[in-house]
C-alpha cells in the first residue's frame, strides 16, 4: 500500500499531537511534532537573551545564530513517543514550560524562522509515510497531503487540558495564566503575516471539545482508512 502524507493542523492545546502520535504508532508511520521544533528555537532564544524586556524577538541577533540550532527527534522506548533534542540535549520537559509557551508564538511568526523550519519539515516528509502536526502543515508545508485535518476546541477546554498536562508533569501553573496564554497564542497565530493559522480548503474539520482521546483517535483512524480505501479502489470502467 502506498504510504501517504498526513497533515494535522489546529489551535494550541487542542490534542493535535496526541492524535498524530497515536495514529503514527498504529499505522507504522513517522511522527514529527513541528510545534516542538518552534519551541526548541524559543528555548534557544530564551537561553541566549534574544528577547527584549517586552518579549519581542531580537530578530537581527537571532537570524545569524539560526545555523547554531540543530533540532532532532529520538524515539523514547519508555514513553513510546519521540523526544526533542536541541543541539544534542534532551529538552522535552523544558520546551513544555509556560515560559516557552508565552514566547513561542512570536518566534513562530518570524519569517526566517518559519523558512528554516519548513525546509526541515519538507525534507523529513518527502518520501511520505509521515504524520505531521502544527499550524501550517496542510497549507504551507504539505499542501498536497492526501489527508488534512484541522482540529479545534474551546479556549477553556484547551486551557484545562494544558493545566492538567502541566500538573501531571509536576510543573503546575495557574489556570488563569494558561487561559490567557491560549487566547494570546490564538490571536498571534491567526494574525501573523507569514503562514497564519487557518484550515486548508480541503481539510476535514474536527471540534473535539466534547470528545475523549479514544474517540478522537478512532475518528482519525477512520479518516485515514477512508483515504487509503479511496486511493486503492479500482477505477470504474
Amino acid at each position: 500500500m502506498k504510504k501517504i502524507t498526513i497533515a494535522i493542523d489546529g489551535y494550541s492545546s487542542c490534542g493535535k499531537s496526541t492524535m498524530a502520535k497515536d495514529l503514527a504508532r498504529r499505522i507504522g508511520y513517522v511522527y514529527v511534532d513541528t510545534g516542538a521544533m518552534y519551541r526548541a528555537v524559543t528555548l534557544f532564544a530564551l537561553r541566549n537573551g534574544l528577547f527584549d524586556e517586552e518579549g519581542n524577538v531580537l530578530t537581527e541577533e537571532l537570524e545569524p545564530r539560526m545555523e547554531e540550532i540543530s533540532i532532532t527527534f529520538k524515539f523514547n522506548p519508555e514513553t513510546l513517543k519521540p523526544d526533542t533534542y536541541l543541539n544534542g540535549e534532551l529538552v522535552e520537559k523544558e520546551i513544555r514550560s509556560l515560559e516557552v509557551s508565552n514566547h513561542v508564538s512570536p518566534i513562530a511568526a518570524v519569517p526566517f524562522v518559519r523558512t528554516a523550519m519548513v525546509a526541515q519539515q519538507q525534507a523529513m516528509g518527502k518520501e511520505g509515510g509521515i504524520v505531521m502536526d502544527g499550524r501550517d502543515i496542510g497549507t504551507t508545508v504539505f499542501p498536497d497531503a492526501e489527508l488534512k485535518v484541522f482540529v479545534t476546541a474551546s479556549a477553556e477546554v484547551r486551557a484545562q487540558r494544558r493545566y492538567d498536562e502541566l500538573v501531571s508533569k509536576g510543573m503546575p501553573e495557574p489556570y488563569e495564566d494558561i487561559l490567557k496564554n491560549v487566547l494570546e497564542r490564538d490571536y498571534i497565530d491567526t494574525h501573523r503575516e507569514v503562514s497564519p493559522l487557518r484550515p486548508a480548503d480541503d481539510a476535514l474539520l474536527l471540534d473535539n471539545s466534547n470528545m475523549t482521546i479514544p474517540e478522537q483517535n478512532e475518528w482519525l483512524m477512520e479518516q485515514y482508512e477512508s483515504v487509503c480505501n479511496r486511493d486503492t479502489a479500482p477505477s470504474a470502467i
